[in-house]
């Protein structure tokens, strides 16, 4: 049985995830592949299906956003499961790669590939971040220590994934990634970069940019305050007031985040001490971050 598959979410894209399959199937690896198709209404399903008869496709009738990633992690049966969007790959071999970290250290939940922006190759500006990550590292783990990771460019151990309870069907899409690896910290899991395997990202042109910097703000404001402790959780609303567009977007996001708050009263488990005293080291970073400014 194979130990790693692969699981792929897209919406409205139908050439780019033709492409993104073949991609994957062509991987020296050979691994089973699952797409899940998000709504979308422009035959991607179909196509998918015609020309790659192997591959598991998922027709959700309605765009479900990461929560498809959930959907695809359980129709495989595999240890590990690689995450791709419809416009990034793995390069071959580097699914192995992370396979063998997370075979090697049993606490390992997530590894991080190294992302590069194609066309040119170049490293994602994130990709500093993921390397130069100030969160302390135990000496077995493989690569630095991470607080939060990059779906579409990463791998988990299924069954720590499962029992966290996957990506919230709140959060839909954008930095949905942050309040699952508080949550499998919390539990005792580690996530790491693996700089030797890497993921190209050739960014989309079909996207609504608006809507993910709305989305974006909105998760970042529910996850502060579900899992932040009260003194940290207004440090970091406070800087995202200021640092923010003052503009309609921003606007949108910060009622949408208000709309959510008697969900985030209710659900709210601030991270155990011994969690925020590790990560805190990241708010600096996160305030002086390229990759993650609202605009």
């Amino acid at each position: 049985m194979a130990s790693v598959g692969v699981v792929v979410i897209t919406h409205q894209r139908r050439d780019e995830a033709l492409t993104a399959v073949k991609r994957l199937l062509a991987l020296p690896e050979q691994p089973p592949v699952v797409l899940v198709d998000n709504g979308s209404t422009d035959g991607t399903a179909d196509a998918v299906r015609k020309l790659f008869p192997q591959v598991d496709v998922v027709a959700l009738a309605n765009n479900l956003g990461a929560v498809g990633r959930n959907i695809g992690v359980g129709r495989l049966r595999t240890p590990y499961v690689a995450f791709c969007d419809d416009d990034t790959w793995w390069e071959p071999d580097s699914l192995a790669m992370a396979a063998r970290a997370l075979d090697a250290c049993p606490r390992l939940a997530v590894v991080n590939a190294r992302i590069m922006v194609e066309p040119g190759g170049q490293d994602d500006p994130i990709v500093a971040e993921l390397r130069d990550s100030s969160v302390p590292r135990p000496d077995w783990l493989p690569g630095p220590a991470l607080g939060s990771f990059l779906a579409g460019a990463s791998m988990v151990r299924c069954s720590a994934f499962l029992r966290a309870g996957g990506f919230s069907k709140r959060l839909w899409l954008g930095g949905e990634e942050e309040l699952l690896a508080t949550d499998l910290l919390t539990a005792g899991w580690e996530l790491c970069y693996l700089p030797d395997a890497v993921v190209h990202h050739h960014a989309s042109r079909t996207r609504d940019a608006a809507l993910r910097r709305r989305v974006g703000l909105r998760n970042t404001l529910w996850f502060t305050w579900l899992r932040r402790p009260i003194g940290p959780a207004l440090r970091r609303t406070v800087f995202l007031a200021r640092s923010v567009p003052r503009d309609r977007v921003s606007a949108f996001a910060a009622w949408d985040a208000i709309r959510g708050l008697p969900w985030v009263v209710a659900e709210r488990r601030p991270r155990p001490a011994r969690v925020e005293a590790r990560l805190a080291c990241l708010d600096a970073a996160q305030r002086a971050s390229r990759a993650r400014r609202y605009v």
